[in-house]
């Protein structure tokens, strides 16, 4: 019989993942994708097909099935987005597809029924207009589905092609919009913020936050409005479990779906910047009265332990510290939120938050740390050049088994990195780190790729990069998006792939933009990246006598604008040479620091490391879009200022002084 094959892919991608308010629904959005695509493979597999690309995870379609159980407390199922959106399967002649379609929606009508029950949505819905159909409508056709069968198995084109052929058109929304979801309706029916709307918006959310229903107070925050799909999203953790025989498959299909216990405990932004903090001053000497202190007070603002199961490394490894220190809201340690009231309820701001923040200053004092930085990193990082390497057979195992190989460790290196894995399939990561262990993981997670392939070397693939240090007042969506377009738009076209790419987002905007293949980027001696080893230089000097002062990095874009060609329209070329420039900011290096401990051959060094990480370089590209041999560089010979800015980010860890 000839065999034919199924393309699948499922989204919108970014339109549910990546639009979050808190990194829980950032997980979130990427674990009901992965597992709706997980369903997708085993309505194909109960059909007779195999899933071909990528290597299918039999431990994620036993839980799926039931073959694998877990209750209570035991989190052996699957925690991560880890099946991706897209894969291929081999079919026979008489494959029906559209059971296949059938199956995701029936799964994901029924996870969303099934938050409808828990939360007692038909009783809650009198206090809103209309709140029912809203519900029904949103959940119904939500997911763009797109298959193609093809005859050939070089065939890899085929669904970029038929996503060309737009058939998903979401629905026109009326009312007040979600907070979450941009352009959907909220789902208490109101048509205007003001008025009758108002009342029944504020009634219906009141009455929803106020119907004990598990966690309810903590998800839905007061003022927070969202539509059916970001309602699924911030709730379904609390009842994923349920899933069982109450989720039939299609009667053609003869399978049952069934969910298990999934941890609650996805770090804030604000624990992710604080938690190296922490970490330092549960490890100072002399700190358990005043730490007791601050936990005091703090819980007694908050009244939770927000954090409770957040399981950073840097923190859980210290073993002398209590449970209820770890646990603490990550708002409370920063003095910016503690004196925003919005943050906290009115009946306890004015009698906790001015004592937290004494206590906070009185542990800071002690310890000797700095201010705790309000800054924290989200890591993206995807395969170069595999695509068309897939449409060749022979290469097409060996691929499957690299890319697997590859993702069962990726969870591992991000915990050892004291990171939270947000999602790992095929040759995507998505992370969320505090600031100073983004850059090694991601470069530990390129050496783990490179190691995957080793035995592969008929196969040219690259791992490129992107890590965004953003603040924690920036809003969580602008930050994922902006990954995305750091690492399509900056690692991998503006740097010729198989780079890393790093952009820095302050409150009033972007700081910095930097990149460079790794090749150029890494320090071999240290195994680090070489604005690592500057930012650990200047850090140490600033701890004693500093050489490598602050306003050297002020001045630095100063000082490159000083070596412009006069008239940058004839060529781009410097006024002065390399070994000119060099001598000149070295001077400029020595001359900054307060006690000129530094000599000119040391500074030399330093800076001569610093400029070759300020000039622009690209990979050049073969015809077929596979990297060249290394040493072929389309290099600039003018420096940017964005290395040392960054430098100075990474030492200061974006604390200003």
């Amino acid at each position: 019989m000839t065999e034919k094959y199924l393309h699948f892919t499922l989204g919108p991608v970014q339109g549910f993942v990546a639009q979050a308010r808190r990194t829980r629904d950032f997980w979130a959005g990427s674990f009901i994708l992965s597992w709706l695509s997980a369903v997708a493979m085993q309505a194909v597999k109960d059909q007779g097909g195999k899933i071909k690309i990528p290597k299918q995870d039999p431990n994620y379609l036993d839980y799926l099935t039931g073959t694998k159980s877990a209750s209570g407390t035991d989190y052996s199922g699957p925690q991560q987005g880890s099946v991706p959106n897209r894969f291929k399967a081999e079919i026979s002649q008489d494959f029906n597809a559209n059971l296949v379609t059938s199956a995701v929606k029936q799964a994901w009508r029924g996870l969303a029924q099934t938050v409808w029950a828990m939360d007692k949505l038909d009783i809650l819905a009198q206090f809103g207009n209309d709140t029912k159909s809203i519900w029904d409508d949103q959940i119904k056709d939500f997911w763009e589905i797109s298959w193609c069968l093809a005859d050939n198995n070089k065939d890899s084109n085929l669904l970029d092609r038929r996503k060309n052929w737009r058939t998903y058109f979401p629905p026109e929304q009326a009312g007040l919009k979600c907070m979450m979801m941009e352009g959907w309706q909220e789902l208490s029916g109101a048509a205007r913020p003001h008025g009758d709307g108002q009342t029944t918006l504020e009634t219906f959310w009141s009455a929803l936050r106020n119907s004990g229903a598990p966690a309810i107070k903590t998800d839905i925050q007061p003022g927070e409005h969202l539509c059916a799909i970001g309602y699924v999203k911030r709730r379904f953790v609390h009842c994923f479990h349920r899933l069982g025989p109450h989720i039939k498959g299609d009667a053609t299909l003869g399978w049952t779906l069934h969910g298990w216990p999934l941890q609650t405990g996805v770090p804030s932004v604000t624990y992710l910047a604080a938690a190296p903090w922490l970490a330092r001053a549960i490890n100072a000497p002399n700190t358990k009265a005043l730490l007791w202190r601050f936990h005091d007070h703090a819980f007694e603002l908050s009244k939770e332990y927000g954090e409770w199961k957040s399981a950073l490394r840097c923190v859980e490894e210290k073993s002398n510290a209590h449970k209820k220190w770890k646990a603490l809201d990550g708002n409370v340690f920063f003095e910016s939120a503690l004196d925003n009231k919005r943050l906290w309820d009115e009946t306890r701001y004015d009698a906790h938050a001015k004592n937290t923040k004494t206590a906070l200053a009185a542990l800071r004092k002690e310890t000797k740390l700095a201010a705790i930085s309000p800054f924290y990193a989200v890591l993206i990082m995807d395969g170069d050049s595999l695509g068309k390497q897939m449409s060749e057979p022979q290469k097409q195992e060996d691929i499957t088994t690299a890319l697997q190989n590859f993702t069962e460790k990726v969870a591992g290196i991000v915990e050892e990195n004291s990171g939270f894995l947000v999602y790992a399939g095929g040759d995507d990561v998505l992370a969320l780190l505090p600031l100073e262990h983004a850059l090694p993981c991601a470069l530990a997670l390129r050496s783990h790729y490179e190691a995957s392939f080793e035995q592969h070397k008929h196969i040219s693939t690259s791992l490129s990069g992107a890590v965004i240090y953003a603040h924690i007042k920036i809003p969580l969506s602008r930050v994922l998006s902006d990954a995305h377009t750091v690492l399509d738009d900056i690692a991998k076209a503006h740097h010729g792939r198989d780079a890393i790419a790093v952009k820095v987002l302050k409150p009033g905007g972007e700081h910095l933009l930097w990149g460079m293949p790794w090749e150029l980027a890494i320090n071999k001696a240290h195994n680090k990246l070489t604005v690592e080893t500057l930012a650990d230089q200047f850090r140490n000097a600033e701890k004693s006598e500093p050489h490598f002062a602050s306003k050297f990095f002020y001045r630095i874009h100063h000082y490159f604008e000083l070596f412009k060609p006069r008239n940058a329209d004839t060529a781009e070329a410097p006024a002065i040479g390399e070994a000119q420039i060099i001598d000149l900011l070295a001077s400029e290096y020595v001359n900054s620091g307060k006690s000129g401990a530094l000599n000119l051959k040391q500074a030399r060094g330093d800076i001569k490391q610093l400029i070759a990480q300020s000039i622009y370089a690209k990979r050049k590209l073969s015809d077929n879009e596979r990297p060249r041999p290394s040493s072929e560089w389309v290099k600039s010979t003018l420096p940017s200022p964005h290395a040392a800015l960054l430098v100075r980010f990474l030492a200061s860890k974006g604390i200003e002084r």
